[in-house]
């Protein structure tokens, strides 16, 4: 099954929760962070104008890696992996290099 965002979403594979900390320690699933860091893996195609007549380009592709908000994603299971997806507005930063 593949997810196809709609206007100006975008599905978020988030990145896995660090399972071990720097002395070695392993930290309980319970304890874990939420990530709020991930990798775009699809994108809509962008919302319509105030007009309606002409869509606003989106300001991410597949394939960068983004620091979004921690409220406002919606998580779904497909084929066993999870995914979030969000509007391109709850997106905070790409993170490059």
């Amino acid at each position: 099954m593949n997810l196809k965002p709609l206007f100006d979403n975008v599905v978020v594979k988030p990145a896995k929760a660090e399972e071990t900390v720097k002395s070695g320690i392993i930290i309980p699933d319970s304890a874990k962070e939420k990530p709020t860091k991930g990798e775009v893996v699809a994108v809509g195609e962008g919302r319509f104008d105030e007009a309606g007549e002409k869509r606003i380009p989106m300001d991410v592709k597949v394939g960068d890696v983004v620091m979004y908000k921690e409220w406002g994603k919606t998580s779904v299971k497909v084929d066993g992996e999870e995914y979030y997806i969000m509007s391109q507005n709850d997106i905070l930063a790409v993170l490059e290099g």
